[in-house]
């Protein structure tokens, strides 16, 4: 992959950001926020957003295919071409919806691609803390610009992250409280996976528990994190794919925190 795309598609998100999702923040009226499930939110600016990202993309990658949350929503179909052998995106143009619907940080634009079925390379945007990351599959991640590891390990009574508590089936939610003092802190979740997977990069903590794992959330961040030395694992141990079907998801900085974190919190 050359170069350039990297860095149209980095110049892309940023544009995105100016252009159509920031003069819409704080400045949505109730008719820009809608429901496309109970809870499940969409606006005006994801909208757009997907449009403007999803038409760049196809003309940036002739003959390629996009997978982006809204258009998914409606046509659940589209989800067959993850494991196409071509080149297909996958795109969230607003992650973190809800908190921009209500007016709060942080949120992120999110793309990833894949080739011949398996990650390629992956972006995320915070438009608001100026942060964007970008990964090649074998090539490393850059957190703005500058090559960056995940971190080194640290003592289990050192570690801090998140585990959306709220989504896990009680059992699994027992177990996680019942492990919260064997770690050193567990932070609330931000609601927006491309600011938890941004925080893992830059060392504010060492690992984050999904419930959740739609495609769009994990595929851009999972390949930062790998890229940067870590891990993105489902439960079981399993390597993350955007394509498989399941629930639950651990990313850790590196394979020692995995380990630790996962006998802490869902035990052996």
């Amino acid at each position: 992959m050359a170069d350039q795309l990297l860095d149209d598609v980095d110049t892309l998100l940023r544009e995105t950001a100016a252009d159509v999702v920031l003069p819409l923040f704080r400045r949505l009226d109730a008719a820009d926020v809608t429901e496309k499930a109970p809870g499940d939110l969409v606006t005006v600016a994801d909208q757009r957003a997907e449009e403007r990202i999803s038409a760049e993309l196809r003309r940036l990658l002739p003959g390629s295919l996009v997978v982006g949350e809204e258009a998914v929503a409606e046509d659940g179909s589209l989800l067959r071409h993850l494991r196409d052998g071509g080149d297909v995106w996958v795109v969230d143009p607003v992650d973190g919806t809800g908190n921009f619907a209500a007016g709060r940080r942080p949120f992120a634009l999110m793309v990833a691609l894949l080739s011949g079925g398996e990650p390629a390379a992956s972006w995320v945007f915070d438009p608001l803390a100026g942060t964007m990351a970008v990964a090649r599959a074998g090539d490393g991640t850059r957190l703005d610009g500058r090559p960056v590891r995940a971190g080194a390990a640290v003592a289990p009574e050192r570690l801090r992250g998140t585990a959306m508590v709220q989504y896990l089936p009680q059992a699994t939610r027992d177990r996680v409280a019942a492990g919260e003092s064997r770690i050193g802190e567990l932070l609330p979740g931000q609601h927006c996976a491309g600011r938890e997977y941004l925080d893992l990069l830059t060392g504010d903590q060492q690992f984050v528990m999904f419930w959740r794992t739609l495609p769009w959330d994990h595929a851009p961040g999972a390949l930062l994190v790998r890229e940067a030395g870590g891990v993105a694992r489902r439960f079981d141990g399993t390597e993350y794919h955007p394509a498989d079907d399941g629930r639950g998801l651990l990313v850790a900085a590196d394979e020692q925190t995995w380990h630790e974190v996962r006998a802490a919190l869902l035990g052996d």
